[in-house]
């Protein structure tokens, strides 16, 4: 039975949480391995809308287990709150449906305070965060001071955890002008919260091995997109994790063979929030309609998206980092009524002419796109089902992007409803 890693192939907000649903009904078990709840996943099931942050898109489905890796950095008491609301929508989250690694980081209250006041000090070169702590978190991570899951069960772990912590963010909170955090306090708020989320807590890697071995099948959910990749993205304007499918392994416990299939989630145009280059960014009448047609604004922050045409370039990358075997377009209705299309095909820099994105910061933001125009179309591409579906001038747009990326489209999505997907080839049974 396949295992399915689905990660975005852009710089996030590609539509992955209505794919993962999609896919979630072949699926037995679902899993986040990496990133916070600096991510957001919008799901709309029989009208019904549900908006995912640190949850797996799963939870929504009825039979599955969803699972938060150690990959995940975790708010515990934001989790407690989106449980709440999913609850008061009717979404039943319980042990036997939802489980999280033992070894799985906490977000703080002083993670969010340290992001938020670096960024409003930093003069140089703002990073765009969402400040809600995910990068301080997994900096305490590397840096062997962080709290997890399982230090929440015992008093005497937890306070030595506690103290370690606090000789390092004391000194910087102290340069930052920041007051110094109330230990007591702390333990007590983390004590109180403690039983709520250990009752979730397990050994994820051991429960996934085991699934795999008694022929389940699980559906590995990314977070954001692999140009925000902490290794791979547009850095330094990129997210704190790895965000390609590799982490997949490593964000859960099990290991590389266990993965089957990779799937990429593409617009059919590009977006990106906060700070940072972009090469096909747009400026005029046309990026303002993206922008409205696709009701471009964040899922998490609310924050508009900036807009610009497909960047075949930095998909073929992406699609070569994460050794993607299909992509999912999503949002190709958005695309209605334009008289001319255009598509990146490669960067002008310094007279030259490239065919990937460079690592340096400095060439990235000098790169000029390269267009190639195509013809748009005036029919409605939304709802469609099948290929007959599709005017030509749409289909040829989707069979030119394959060849420019050199990757096989295997799911079409035509609007926000799950039903209106185009399969072209199951994950699952690939």
């Amino acid at each position: 039975m396949a295992n399915v890693v689905v990660v975005g192939a852009q710089w996030g907000d590609e539509g992955k949480g209505k794919i993962v649903d999609w896919l979630s009904e072949r699926a037995d078990v679902i899993a986040r391995f990496q990133g916070g709840h600096n991510a957001g996943h919008t799901l709309v099931i029989d009208g019904a809308v549900y908006k995912l942050h640190a949850l797996p898109s799963g939870v929504v489905r009825g039979g599955k287990l969803s699972v938060i890796g150690n990959g995940v950095v975790l708010d515990p008491w934001h989790l407690l709150e989106e449980i709440k609301g999913l609850r008061a929508q009717g979404v039943e989250i319980s042990p036997e449906t939802l489980m999280i690694a033992e070894n799985t980081p906490l977000i703080l209250p002083f993670h969010g305070e340290l992001d938020r006041a670096r960024e409003a000090q930093n003069k140089v070169a703002r990073i765009g965060t969402t400040g809600r702590g995910i990068g301080p978190c997994y900096e305490d991570k590397v840096g062997r001071r962080v709290i997890r899951v399982a230090d929440l069960a015992d008093e005497a772990t937890l306070s030595l955890r506690v103290d370690r912590a606090l000789t390092h963010h004391n000194a910087l909170r102290k340069g930052l002008g920041l007051q110094p955090i109330d230990r007591d306090a702390l333990i007590a708020d983390l004590t109180a919260i403690a039983p709520e989320i250990l009752q979730f807590a397990g050994p994820v890697w051991k429960v996934l091995n085991d699934k795999r071995k008694s022929g389940r099948r699980i559906l590995f959910e990314g977070a954001q997109g692999a140009l925000l990749d902490i290794d791979f993205g547009t850095y330094p304007f990129v997210t704190s994790s790895n965000v390609i499918a590799g982490q997949a392994a490593t964000g859960t416990g099990i290991g590389p063979g266990a993965i089957d299939f990779v799937l990429g989630i593409v617009k059919a145009y590009t977006t990106r929030v906060g700070e940072g280059p972009f090469p096909t960014e747009l400026f005029d009448a046309d990026g303002q309609r993206l922008g409205e047609r696709g009701h471009e604004f964040g899922t998490t922050t609310g924050r508009k998206r900036r807009c610009g045409w497909f960047d075949a370039v930095l998909v073929r990358q992406t699609c070569a980092l994460s050794g993607i075997d299909g992509i999912a377009l999503t949002k190709l209705d958005v695309l209605d009524g334009f008289d001319t299309l255009r598509i990146c095909v490669g960067y002008e820099l310094d007279g030259k002419r490239l065919d990937y994105l460079p690592a340096a910061a400095d060439e990235q933001a000098r790169a000029r796109p390269i267009y190639e125009e195509m013809e748009g179309w005036h029919e409605t591409t939304e709802g469609a089902r099948s290929w007959a579906d599709l005017p030509a001038a749409a289909v040829k747009y989707v069979r030119r992007v394959e060849e420019l990326i050199d990757c096989p489209v295997a799911l079409l999505s035509t609007s926000p409803e799950r039903e209106d997907t185009i399969l072209v080839t199951d994950p699952f049974e690939d």
